[in-house]
């Protein structure tokens, strides 16, 4: 590349590429008129030229650089170092994504003692140059020659406690001097080196430490963070100064063209009079309200107003503006679009459309679909004072506020015997706990990843959970937990943040979340424009009917051993795994088939005609034995045999790998009995709810299919069933008989086209595909996915997100062959990456016929749907609209 500086004028706001956002609106704004103070941006090939080559620039730059500085002096006809009339200049980072806080401005670079004596004649404010002077060699050795900010803060503080004042604006220039030798002489204590004068060095070195900010970990783990990947780098804003801090008319200030928290159309911001540039956000000063300077200044808010509605329009989006105000004269500064809330979000988006500012796909296409966890959750109000003793991973969003409890029972038996509200704390979940997650507010574990059991289950309740927090020292015995120093024992309250991972000692205050007539809106536009359906994993009621109420499509998995958890149930699922022959195993299942059929009509009657998938039996029977010896001997005292009985059965269930071992239709293969009361249960159910007159349609999955040979012997069995339930109900031919399978190992996607022989559908779950493709267990890859991830050997955790190029490509294939073989196969998935954005767009695009993901994950596939077919549509990617 042999151009590496643009001044404004030479870009638009096309060239974020190059310029970075901030660089290419500051070269839009230049070009449509508005008062932009001139400057050149160094384009963001120059960061990544400096990181590949091991921190050096191209040959030539540092020229180029002197050249841009020489052009920059003859507009504004001033020249650095010159005291009689000085350049000076800011220097900002700005990448092509928005990076806030990745590296502070520098403001009123090229002062230095000659320069600032000249001023102080040019001006005859002698206290306004000591204030820029103090202020730009605080910013420079914090920012550039990495002296500590608090060191400066300390220094301000000495002068000021020294004279009696709480203001910095009440110091005088005399003040002044005193703080600007103090600050010079912290730079030379912490670094060793004298504060440079020379402003050519200064701007070289700014340019250093812009540049090299980009490789920081506080930039590193904002990308990580926000996803944001494939940059060049950070581009370096160079601009000419404008001041306001020369007096009561002059000011600078923040604002946007709506209001980021709600979305609505009117003005707002905040600004200081007498004041520059960094003082509004540093919270040393409180600000006005921008309403204050219609009454204080009614003709420059015009001006400004007028502006910010003219920016809006040209750039079709909120905007976000800083502007300074020098001795009456007002200048813009950025205008970039803003970050906002999601309620915020969706209400722009549609009133923009409304406003006939955009289409439909663009108002989509603005809203972040993840996004939308803020609108369907109880959040944290963290405005309020929170004692956060510890974070782990953001599981499952929302808010908990609870007493500390650290056993499923004693969940069940303080919410239900004693009314109150609880946290289950455990080292890690198990589907044994189910009850206790139940009735919890909240889930908090010490191990586990953000698809451990903890977060799945957390998230199909629509419950907050917080996992893998790895601080915590769980004790259950003692029934308390430890954080460093900190005990919370049984009835302490916690409180727990799940969109953030913050767990918070105390009741912290929780807001509502606003469920406003424009997030109906946007969801409608959502469904008109999507090709993907998007179902529910749901297999109790209340999962049924959020997930109904959230607008899905049907249920794509319902986990039948979920079903076998509570009360009785549990005891009969023991007799039946106790049970030595094929005769007492029917005799306990006969005791679990009323039940399994109510559950089936209340799922099939609560989607009125919608595809229902049951799967069948998946996990190994050891998960519902006790694991204690309290529990074994509760076991055999209900089923009155011995606890030598009991024991001997755990004993011999035990697996060295359970994921791998004697699960899903191995289970139904030597067990076919348990398959058969399930289809049974799911036929009966049908039967009874077309009787009452509302339609069923189920569907029965076969859980850990290999072989095209299990997927035979297990249709025939689950047909056969069926077949004797429509005849003895005399529903024959009114009730379709569709059996599919779940793919989720690789011998299965390798040979989908054998397997689609005997399957209507296929639905991937993703969960298991991905552990048994990269040999990673989910509750353990914990440990090390961030460590991976670091090092760039994962982009993403594929248990959040699918891996594209090793199970994605699995599933592409499965998709191909198993259509060759059965042209109408139905394909879906339903592991927990159902409901991610990424995941979604992949499933669009090889041809998938819908996602299944939590009921609170519902509205986010539908708009990540929506969001595929638009970028299809429009032949390429389009980038969501930024939200907070």
């Amino acid at each position: 590349m042999d151009k590496y500086i643009y001044f404004f004028e030479e870009g638009n706001k096309d060239m974020k590429e190059t310029l970075g956002g901030k660089g290419a609106n500051l070269a839009e704004m230049t070009n449509v008129g508005l008062p932009v103070p001139p400057g050149f941006t160094i384009a963001t090939d120059i960061c990544k030229f400096y990181t590949d080559n091991g921190n050096k620039y191209p040959q030539g730059f540092t020229t180029e650089v002197g050249k841009a500085v020489e052009k920059l002096e003859k507009k504004m006809g001033k020249k650095f170092d010159d005291p009689k009339n000085p350049l000076l200049v800011s220097v900002r980072s700005g990448a092509a994504a928005s990076m806030p806080g990745m590296m502070d401005t520098i403001l009123n670079l090229g002062l230095n003692d000659t320069v600032v004596d000249g001023l102080v004649k040019k001006t005859k404010n002698e206290r306004f140059v000591m204030d820029a002077y103090r202020r730009f060699i605080q910013m420079f050795g914090d920012v550039v020659m990495g002296a500590k900010h608090s060191s400066f803060e300390h220094a301000l503080e000495e002068v000021k406690e020294k004279k009696g004042v709480k203001l910095d604006t009440e110091l005088d220039a005399k003040d002044l001097k005193e703080v600007i030798k103090k600050y010079k002489a912290v730079i030379k204590k912490e670094i060793g080196k004298e504060f440079p004068n020379a402003p050519l060095t200064q701007l070289q070195m700014s340019i250093d430490a812009v540049v090299g900010s980009w490789g920081n970990p506080r930039a590193i783990k904002y990308r990580e963070l926000n996803d944001i990947r494939g940059l060049k780098g950070t581009a370096v804003n160079v601009q000419s100064m404008v001041f306001g801090n020369m007096g009561d008319t002059s000011g600078t200030g923040v604002c946007f063209t709506r209001d980021p928290s709600t979305g609505e159309n009117k003005p707002y911001g905040e600004y200081l009079m007498n004041a520059q540039g960094e003082d509004v956000v540093a919270g040393i000063r409180t600000p006005k309200k921008l309403d204050d300077m219609r009454k204080e200044s009614p003709e420059m808010y015009r001006q400004l107003t007028s502006i910010m509605d003219n920016m809006e329009k040209h750039f079709r989006d909120m905007q976000d503006m800083e502007f300074t105000i020098e001795e009456g004269k007002l200048y813009i500064l950025q205008s970039r679009n803003g970050k906002r809330t999601a309620g915020a979000a969706v209400k722009v988006a549609v009133d923009m459309f409304e406003e006939g500012m955009i289409d439909k796909d663009t108002a989509l296409l603005r809203v972040d679909p993840t996004s939308l966890n803020q609108l369907l959750h109880k959040q944290i109000n963290t405005k309020a004072k929170l004692n956060i003793i510890a974070k782990g991973l953001p599981a499952s969003p929302g808010a908990a506020v609870g007493k500390v409890v650290f056993t499923a029972d004693d969940a069940e038996e303080w919410s239900q015997d004693r009314g109150e509200k609880v946290i289950l704390v455990r080292n890690e979940t198990s589907p044994e706990d189910i009850h206790g997650m139940a009735v919890a507010q909240g889930i908090l574990t010490a191990k586990g990843g953000m698809t451990s059991h903890a977060a799945v289950v957390a998230r199909g309740m629509g419950k907050c959970c917080v996992a893998g927090a790895e601080e915590l020292r769980v004790n259950a015995d003692k029934k308390e937990f430890k954080v460093g120093s900190t005990i919370v024992k049984e009835g302490d309250w916690l409180s727990l943040n799940g969109s953030t991972g913050d767990i918070i000692l105390g009741q912290a205050p929780v807001i509502d979340p606003e469920m406003k007539g424009e997030f109906h809106t946007i969801m409608e536009w959502a469904d008109s424009a999507r090709k993907l359906g998007v179902r529910a994993n749901a297999e109790t009621p209340t999962d049924a009917k959020v997930a109904r109420g959230f607008g899905c499509e049907g249920i794509g998995l319902a986990r039948t051993e979920h079903m076998f958890f509570e009360g009785d149930r549990i005891i009969s699922m023991r007799e039946m795994i106790l049970a030595e022959t094929v005769e007492g195993r029917k005799k306990a299942l006969a005791k679990l088939l009323p039940l399994q059929r109510g559950d089936f009509e209340e799922l099939l009657t609560i989607m009125g005609g919608l595809d229902v998938t049951i799967r069948l039996l998946d996990p190994p029977l050891h998960e519902f034995m006790p694991v204690t010896d309290e529990g074994e001997k509760d076991v055999a005292k209900q089923l009155g045999v011995s606890v030598d009985t009991v024991r001997e059965k755990v004993k011999s269930l035990h697996e060295l790998n359970p994921m791998l071992g004697f699960r899903g239709c191995r289970l139904a293969i030597v067990y076919p009995e348990i398959a058969e009361m399930q289809t049974r249960a799911i036929y009966e159910a049908a039967a009874n709810v077309i009787k009452k007159g509302v339609k069923a349609k189920p569907e029965v999955m076969i859980p850990v299919v290999a072989t095209a040979k299990e997927m035979e012997i297990m249709r025939a069995l689950v047909e056969k069933t069926a077949k004797a339930v429509l005849k003895e109900k005399g529903m024959e031919g009114k009730i379709p008989i569709k059996i599919g399978t779940m793919i989720e190992l690789p011998r299965a996607a390798l040979t989908a086209d054998k397997i689609a022989e005997h399957a209507e559908f296929f639905s991937f779950g993703t969960n298991d595909l991905t552990q048994t493709t990269f040999g990673f267990s989910r509750d353990d890859s914990g440990k090390f996915i961030q460590a991976y991830k670091d090092q760039g050997i994962l982009e993403k955790d594929p248990f959040a997100s699918i891996d594209i190029e090793g199970v994605g490509q699995l599933i592409e294939m499965s998709v191909v062959r198993g259509r060759k073989t059965r042209p109408d196969l139905k394909v879906g998935i339903c592991g927990e990456q159902g409901g991610d954005p990424a995941s979604v767009e992949f499933c669009h695009k090889v041809g998938l016929n819908y996602v299944s993901c939590s009921p609170f994950r519902v509205p986010i596939a539908r708009l990540a749907a929506a969001q595929a077919a638009i970028k299809e549509k429009k032949g390429g990617k389009a980038k969501a609209s930024s939200t907070v």
